[in-house]
């Protein structure tokens, strides 16, 4: 884990330098997270080759070539604040959507389900549409995370997808656990059922959680 930390330090140290006096900017933040992500990478291959570490660190760093064409654009875009404003305006826009959208859907499988349990089907057709709220809860879990804010940038794309999967399969867990359970009558079931998709998805929860991401404060 310490040899990790130095190799992630080491990175992070790098691109920092490299990138030093260039305004900052949700692209620029987005570029040296994918910077980063691929020297991990790197790194990586380069130490299962046999190199040790800073053999690797340093292997990876000549292995992106010059910088300064990215540095000079994201240099432009730290400058243009016009540009930057649309780029930031039309990503809040997208996640606001997204956020809108969500919400719609989860309230849609909610309110739909309530309708249902107050008329006479069977048990499993009045769960049936709570489907939606796991799409609704998963969607509005990636709009908040790759949204900008005033404090923070917006969460690296993958990273935020793999949240909302977690979150979408931790909410799958309690659909499938109340529909296999009120379908057959059986606790047993409903927990079994519950159990499977609930580990799977706290598993992903919380390797996210202890995998430290990029600081987005800005």
């Amino acid at each position: 884990m310490k040899q990790k930390n130095k190799a992630d330090n080491q990175i992070r140290n790098y691109l920092d330098r490299e990138f030093a006096g260039i305004g900052e900017s949700q692209q620029l933040f987005e570029l040296k997270e994918e910077l980063m992500m691929n020297l991990k990478e790197k790194v990586r291959d380069y130490e299962k080759a046999g190199k040790t570490e800073d053999e690797a660190f340093k292997a990876a760093i000549n292995s992106m070539g010059d910088l300064s064409g990215l540095k000079e654009d994201m240099r432009q875009i730290g400058d243009d604040h016009t540009k930057k404003a649309v780029y930031t305006s039309m990503a809040s826009r997208i996640s606001t959507a997204g956020l809108i959208v969500g919400i719609l859907i989860a309230v849609f499988g909610a309110l739909t389900s309530t309708m249902l349990y107050f008329m006479p089907v069977p048990g499993e057709a009045v769960f049936g549409p709570a489907i939606f709220i796991v799409v609704g809860g998963a969607l509005i879990t990636y709009s908040v995370l790759t949204r900008e804010t005033a404090a923070k940038y917006a969460m690296n794309k993958i990273r935020a997808l793999l949240y909302a999967v977690a979150i979408g399969i931790l909410l799958f867990s309690l659909y499938v656990g109340f529909i296999s359970g009120w379908a057959t009558g059986e606790v047993f079931v409903a927990i079994s059922s519950f159990m499977m998709f609930f580990i799977i998805g706290l598993g992903l929860l919380l390797g996210l959680l202890f995998s430290k991401g990029t600081d987005r404060r800005k």
